[in-house]
């Protein structure tokens, strides 16, 4: 008997391991809104980099070593990957905190599981299921819904705010580095693969950083940066891992539902951003399309 308890005990456990990234992901993009006002989207981005790589790397050099012709084979992928990831998903993220509230970047990035499934369908030709296209619909519906702030007529009237439309774009380069890592499943270890594209990410920064310039850290702006360094840079990245690892990824991406509901508790504590009914009617029809999206039935 106390086995079984146990046991139950560290299946409970089982499930908190998605819940720190989502909570820290949710956390993120309150602190991405702040930033906005204290710090460039290019700045930011570049110092979260470097502070990242040069805390991963004691933990990661040995693999280096013992990886580097896997990598270097691979150099093209891996810098693909981390253009997607470490530069335009970031970047547009930092850039959409000007010019839209948390709440509708958090909700907004709920639905890279929905952007997934169109992406696979360009990119790898695999069709959906018909739960899938119907799943699809309706949380697409509630994108519309949202940005529109209440009405779908809206978002052709002055409604939908650049922010959106750019953290649409950065959660459709999310979905394409999921879906091509997914599909290359390159024969590198985690944390190594994550220092590479950190490395990769620094060096395609270099150039921007050439045209709009570098801000310094100081007393006004350290608080972000160290954040986005730690956390979503690296304690996120190796949670969600190991929770790919332990539950899959289609249960664990059901854990990203919670976070426009964690975004829009501190957004509101803290940004003093108001909940609106937009908001919850476009997050319901997120969460039930993404949850439907994941039935399994025969391909159409």
């Amino acid at each position: 008997m106390s086995q079984q308890v146990e046991t139950e005990k560290t299946s409970l456990w089982i499930y908190a391991i998605p819940m720190v990234p989502v909570v820290i992901w949710g956390t993120n993009m309150v602190v991405t809104r702040y930033a906005a006002s204290v710090i460039e989207p290019i700045s930011i981005s570049f110092w979260r980099l470097v502070i990242a790589l040069v805390l991963i790397f004691p933990f990661v050099y040995k693999k280096l070593i013992l990886e580097h012709q896997i990598i270097l084979k691979n150099i093209g992928k891996l810098t693909l990957l981390s253009l997607l990831a470490m530069v335009v998903y970031q970047c547009l993220s930092y850039t959409a905190g000007h010019t839209t509230t948390a709440t509708n970047m958090s909700i907004i990035n709920a639905f890279i599981p929905i952007f997934t499934i169109f992406v696979s369908l360009i990119v790898l030709a695999e069709k959906p299921t018909i739960y899938g296209v119907i799943g699809s619909i309706i949380s697409i519906t509630g994108l519309f819904f949202l940005i529109g702030r209440g009405s779908f007529a809206g978002v052709f009237q002055g409604g939908f705010h650049f922010g959106d439309g750019l953290m649409i774009v950065a959660v459709v380069s999310y979905a394409l580095y999921g879906v091509l890592l997914r599909h290359w499943k390159l024969p590198i270890s985690l944390g190594a693969s994550l220092f590479v594209q950190t490395a990769l990410g620094l060096l395609i920064h270099l150039p921007l950083l050439c045209v709009v310039g570098l801000q310094t850290i100081n007393a006004t702006n350290a608080f972000p940066v160290l954040y986005a360094a730690l956390l979503p840079s690296i304690v996120a990245p190796f949670m969600w891992m190991k929770a790919m690892q332990t539950l899959g990824p289609n249960r664990s991406s059901m854990f990203t539902n919670f976070g426009p509901i964690i975004t829009a508790i501190i957004a509101y504590i803290y940004l003093n951003e108001q909940w609106m009914y937009y908001h919850s009617i476009g997050t319901i029809m997120a969460i039930f399309g993404v949850v439907l999206a994941q039935k399994k039935l025969k391909k159409i």
